[in-house]
């Protein structure tokens, strides 16, 4: 109760930042529902409005779309002005780790393509270094068991991304998760993302480097700490 009291502080800072007549990118995961949520009810209360929301994943569009935020493809506008998005891990250096929601690629692709990404979070994600929970990498799904094969002689622990039916999890791209950990955290994460990359087969990282702007952090009392 407590993390979900600092969470929706953060994503209701958050959406005090929304300028009127701008391209707002929405994030996915548990934290960005809640700045829709808060996006949208500022919209409606205070009578103003915003050019398009875009979102990173089918469930942040339906949720926009339901709360009458008038929702865009990235390809059919011109500029997203400011994404709001959500975090698994954020380190000293604003380098982060995300997709354990399952749509860190898209999330990135919208993040790197507005002016600004602001992330909001608890303070339960920030660590000193990345590298404490999971790491997820999307997987195409041609050679799927050969590209895990490949990630794991790194010396890298993984399982896949299951859906709770039991399934393997698809993102939205139609590809695979795979949750990779590790034996302590990383000194040195983007060595580790360089790695993965360029393993035929390996989409992207959950690693965010350079991209983050301003980070919210949300405390249980309703205070924000901005970085």
């Amino acid at each position: 109760m407590e993390q979900e009291k600092a969470k929706k502080a953060a994503a209701e800072a958050a959406a005090k930042l929304i300028e009127p007549n701008t391209v707002v990118g929405l994030g996915t995961g548990s934290t960005a529902v809640y700045f829709i949520e808060a996006l949208a009810r500022r919209v409606e209360t205070e009578g103003f409005a915003i050019k398009a929301a875009v979102a990173s994943s089918r469930r942040s569009a339906e949720q926009a779309h339901q709360l009458g935020l008038p929702v865009k493809d990235l390809g059919d506008v011109f500029q997203v002005d400011l994404t709001v998005d959500g975090a698994d891990e954020i380190d000293p250096q604003k380098r982060m780790i995300k997709g354990r929601g399952g749509a860190h690629v898209r999330e990135k692709i919208l993040a790197s393509s507005s002016g600004e990404m602001v992330v909001i979070a608890d303070e339960t994600k920030l660590v000193e270094r990345l590298g404490v929970g999971v790491l997820p990498v999307e997987i195409v799904g041609y050679g799927a068991p050969s590209t895990r094969v490949k990630v794991e002689n790194l010396g890298y622990r993984s399982s896949w991304r299951q859906s709770p039916d039991g399934s393997l999890f698809l993102t939205d791209n139609g590809n695979l998760l795979l949750d990779l950990s590790f034996e302590e955290p990383l000194s040195h994460p983007e060595e580790v993302h360089e790695e993965l990359i360029h393993i035929p087969g390996v989409v992207d990282t959950g690693f965010f480097f350079q991209i983050a702007g301003r980070i919210l952090i949300g405390r249980p009392n309703g205070t924000v700490e901005i970085r």
